[in-house]
């Protein structure tokens, strides 16, 4: 699909279905907005598919995998190959997120958009190229590798709601992956490097300063504009961070609930909100990722995360441990009887009065 295509094709969730899923939840016998933002999330839901009958079917983990030419300036702990076995071991089902995967009954697919090793048939084969170039020397990919990557995660979210897919979780794995998103960040938020930038996965002082280094010199060498989202994605980000931003985006075309993991996917997100805006409505926040800009991540995105545990594991995990707390909520609104079925009067909204 074209960029033109692509935003033709989205369109803001169903208002009535949200305000008769709101009626349904103040119906049930409990008070009123108990279950807080799970609540709201049911409602969201209920917004994106057009009606507040609502059933989460099989759920699809979408880990896209890919690996960063950026890792040449020393900004990570380990190399490229770590990249490779993750997502080999993902694909086999032996991973962090797979063995959380299994406890929500989700499926994982493991996807290649990027890996710079070989992979087996095990993972599903999208590579754009095997690579992204180093952002501090100049722009990670062409803005057409860009939108190709983008329009990988569209097309699987098309392909896994024809095989019953009904609720999807955003996962990735490329190593140097929290530089690239950090860079983009930076320039999305128009935010100071070091305060978007954290030590990923665990470097040393002088690791972060290398990383922040690199995220400034691509900044200044690259030039990007905060207003073109497509040239940030291309002159900072990976093809990971632009196939799950085709995630978000194919899950506003094709109607179907998208769960946030971390900051990288959020960058994922926002951008894909800037490409389109109302995308927004079809993406839910499953927790705040422990790196520092996860929480601003969220509110320049405007959602709320269900889950505060300092994660920053990736690969989906966080997106996985909400939905167990999307089961649950979904139990009490299909399930439990309402005020009218015990004969005890509702609970009604109250306007508040203002305190002195």
């Amino acid at each position: 699909m074209t960029l033109f295509e692509i935003k033709n094709a989205i369109h803001a969730a169903d208002k009535g279905a949200m305000e008769e899923a709101r009626r349904r939840w103040d119906a049930i016998a409990k008070p009123l907005n108990g279950l807080g933002l799970l609540e709201e999330a049911i409602v969201k839901i209920a917004g994106m598919g057009g009606s507040a009958d609502i059933s989460l079917g099989k759920r699809a983990v979408l880990m896209m995998c890919a690996d960063n030419g950026v890792v040449e300036e020393g900004v990570t702990q380990t190399g490229q190959e770590v990249t490779a076995i993750v997502a080999e071991n993902a694909a086999k089902g032996d991973s962090s997120v797979c063995r959380m995967a299994h406890v929500a009954d989700a499926d994982v697919f493991a996807v290649n958009v990027g890996v710079k090793s070989p992979l087996s048939e095990n993972v599903i084969d999208r590579c754009v190229r095997r690579g992204t170039d180093n952002i501090a020397k100049g722009p990670a990919m062409t803005e057409t590798e860009a939108l190709r990557a983008i329009n990988i995660g569209i097309d699987l979210v098309r392909e896994k709601k024809a095989e019953g897919y009904r609720l999807f979780a955003m996962g990735e794995m490329g190593i140097g992956n929290t530089t690239t998103s950090s860079a983009m960040a930076a320039v999305l938020l128009g935010a100071p490097v070091t305060e978007v930038t954290g030590r990923g996965a665990g470097l040393s002082d002088a690791g972060l300063m290398r990383k922040r280094s690199a995220i400034e010199r691509a900044i200044a060498c690259s030039r990007p504009d905060a207003a073109d989202p497509i040239g940030v994605l291309s002159c900072l980000g990976g093809f990971d961070i632009a196939a799950l931003a085709g995630v978000c985006l194919g899950g506003a075309i094709y109607r179907v609930p998208v769960l946030l993991d971390g900051f990288i996917s959020a960058v994922a997100a926002l951008t894909a909100v800037r490409i389109a805006p109302a995308v927004s409505d079809y993406l839910l926040a499953t927790h705040v990722s422990k790196e520092p800009a996860g929480m601003r991540m969220l509110r320049a995105l405007e959602l709320k995360p269900m889950i505060y545990a300092e994660m920053c594991l990736g690969e989906g995990t966080g997106a996985v441990a909400a939905i167990p707390l999307l089961d649950m909520a979904l139990a009490v609104y299909g399930e439990m009887r309402t005020f009218a079925d015990i004969n005890v009067k509702a609970y009604t909204h109250e306007p508040e009065d203002t305190l002195c």
